[in-house]
Parts: structure tokens; sequence; C-alpha cells
């Protein structure tokens, strides 16, 4: 139901869709809050599949969710492909569903297979459409969803997407509204690190970067003698041993599976070696970290570009997968580590890009599409 046909004194509803990874989830419960912070009275409700993240970091946050069968696209010809018609118009009739028992006055993608039927059933139903894009190379199901949408929004500058307005990303307030100088202290002590030692913190993400943890465990003696103290985030299920099978362990060097809260990582971390998804790059522009990027070696080279602009302007180093090795971080990363001049450039470049308000960038744009 549009906001035409609506009852001036019913609340206003809001259907935020998209899911899968973290990726999505995240600027999706970002967006979520920031409408509230704006119209308290909203009524929020977001979709996804019944096997992503959403299931369990939706509720979690404080949000209804609803669920709608996933529909892959497939690239090659198969039985999927062959099944492809039947299995989107199931999946439209349930994000119609979704849609009218909402009595939705605006749908809010941020990608993923979720969206596509929700886009296609919004158009029919007349619904207004709001899309964000996280990444660099926008996905299927936002390149279809812009093509009925005045209202697109992308967290890149360079992002090819029809009618799109640079927004950035939105993010948690405890990442945005971080200060990493008058935070570091109190995040360095929480992550058992020492004020006295440069901190490397290394992470491939929640499940992990086997490659990365092999050229940080051999290169470990080479940052201990540079008095370099190394935080190792290795992925759930992923711990590093040594070869009698125990954890292992080095001078300086700590590890954990997991670290809750990524604020304390980026007020921490002298220098970050992440991988380059959207949000981590995003939320180091943001907030001002030094970073090493290390693109996902697979995929559409999406992480590669993602980085670019950081790169680009001096705010970060960019390292091949296949190139990253012991030799590399002893030529390369030992020092940037120690050279703290260069890295309060690095500093200032990087934070010269980020953007801290996308949320409520956000959160205006569906605010306008409502009004339209």
């Amino acid at each position: 139901m549009t906001s035409d046909s609506r009852n001036a004194s019913m609340p206003l509803s809001v259907v935020l869709a998209g899911g899968g990874t973290a990726g999505h989830v995240s600027p999706l419960l970002a967006i979520a809050d920031a409408i509230k912070d704006k119209r308290p009275e909203a009524v929020i409700l977001a979709v996804g599949t019944p096997s992503g993240m959403e299931t369990r970091l939706i509720p979690a946050a404080g949000y209804r969710l609803a669920t709608i069968d996933r529909v892959p696209f497939p690239r090659r010809p198969s039985v999927d492909l062959v099944k492809l018609p039947g299995r989107l118009m199931g999946a439209v009739r349930q994000a119609r569903r979704i849609l009218e028992d909402a009595n939705a006055d605006v749908l809010v993608g941020v990608g993923g297979y979720v969206c596509t039927p929700m886009y296609l059933a919004a158009r029919k139903l007349g619904i207004p459409i709001v899309i964000h894009e996280a990444n660099m190379k926008a996905g299927l199901a936002n390149r279809v969803g812009a093509r009925f949408s005045n209202h697109v929004a992308v967290a890149f500058a360079g992002t090819r997407l029809r009618g799109a307005r640079h927004v950035g990303m939105p993010m948690r307030r405890a990442i945005s509204g971080l200060h990493r100088a008058s935070a570091a202290p109190a995040a360095k002590a929480s992550l058992g690190l020492v004020p006295e030692r440069p901190a490397l913190i290394v992470t491939g993400g929640s499940s992990g970067a086997l490659s990365i943890n092999r050229s940080i465990s051999a290169a470990l003696p080479a940052l201990a003698s540079a008095g370099i103290q190394t935080l190792h985030i290795t992925g759930n299920g992923k711990a590093v041993l040594n070869d009698d099978g125990g954890l292992l362990t080095a001078d300086g060097y700590r590890q954990v599976e997991y670290v809750d809260g990524m604020e304390n990582v980026y007020a921490a971390a002298d220098v970050l070696l992440a991988r380059a998804g959207a949000g981590t790059v995003s939320e180091v522009a943001a907030v001002g970290v030094p970073a090493v990027f290390v693109p996902l070696p697979i995929g559409n080279g999406e992480q590669a570009l993602n980085a670019a602009a950081l790169v680009d302007a001096g705010g970060a180093l960019l390292v091949d997968d296949k190139d990253l090795s012991p030799e590399w971080l002893e030529r390369e990363l030992i020092p940037l580590l120690t050279d703290q001049a260069r890295l309060l450039e690095m500093a200032r470049k990087t934070e010269a890009l980020g953007i801290r308000n996308a949320d409520q960038r956000m959160a205006d744009l569906v605010l306008e599409a409502v009004s339209a």
C-alpha cells in the first residue's frame, strides 16, 4: 500500500530487504536505526532468506524478520537455470504478500538474493523503492532494482549504477562515532596489547583467510625482532597451530578466532591487514586506519576495486593474495609499522575519504522517496 492510500494517522511502514552475509545485514541494520531516530513511530520489517546471517543478526538487533525463498541466478546452463522462472515467480508471490501484509510505504533494498523478487513485487504494487549498493561493482539484484527506482545510493563514488547518489556506507554508531586517538589505550588493553609497541592487527573476516594466516605465521620472527606486536584474528574454526598440533605462540603474538566489536580493532591497530570487503574498506576510511588490503582472489575482482580509491590516495597499501609472503611483509609492512610519521599521514589521507553519516543520508533518502 502506497503512502497516498494510507490513513495519515498510520505510522510509516518501512520494509528493508537484504541478507546472506554481514556485508548486507550490517548496513541494513544501520539504515533501520537511522530511520527510527528520525521517525520513532516507524514500523520496521526486515526481509531475508531462511539460511542467511540475517536469521540471527536481525532479531538480535530487535527487528522483526520475514523470509522468502532464496533464488540464485545460475551463470551457466543447468537444471537450476531451467527452474529459475518458476522459482522467481514463487518468490515474487511471497514478496508481494509480505509487502501487502506490512502495508508498506517504501521498500529499501541493500542487495542479495532476496532483493530481486522484492523489487519486482514492489514495482507491481506501486511501492517506492530505495536502493543502497555497497560494492564498487554493483550486484545483479541492484542493477535490476535501479531500473525501477529514482532513489539509488552507493557506498563508493565510482560505482556505476543508474541515477546513483554517493552517500557512503551505513555503519554501526560505535564505529562511525569512533575517535581513534582517545579510544586507543582502552582498546589496546581490551585486546591484550601493550601501549608501547606498534600493533599489527590481522583479520580475514568472520570466515578467516588461510593464505593470510600462513604468511603472517611465517613472518612472526621478523615482526617480533622489529618490536611489533601482532593480534591475529584467524576466523571461526581456523586457529593457527604449530607443528605439535597446539596453538601457535610467539613473542608479541596473540591469536583469537573472533573479536566482538570491530571498533576496538580499529582504535588499537597501528596498521590493519585485511581483506577488502566493502564494509571493511568503508569503515577503515571513516575512522582513519592505515591499512594493507589483500583482496579476495576469487569472484569478479570487486574487492580490489573497493580499495582502489584509498590506495590511490596513499591511505592504504594493496597486495595480491598470491604475492603476500613473509618476504613481502618484511620488505613492506615492517618499515611501515615503524614509521610513525608515515602512519599519521596515511591516517589523514584515509579519513579524508571517509563518510561517517551514511546511515542518516540513507534515512533522508527513504523519507524523500515516501514523500515524492
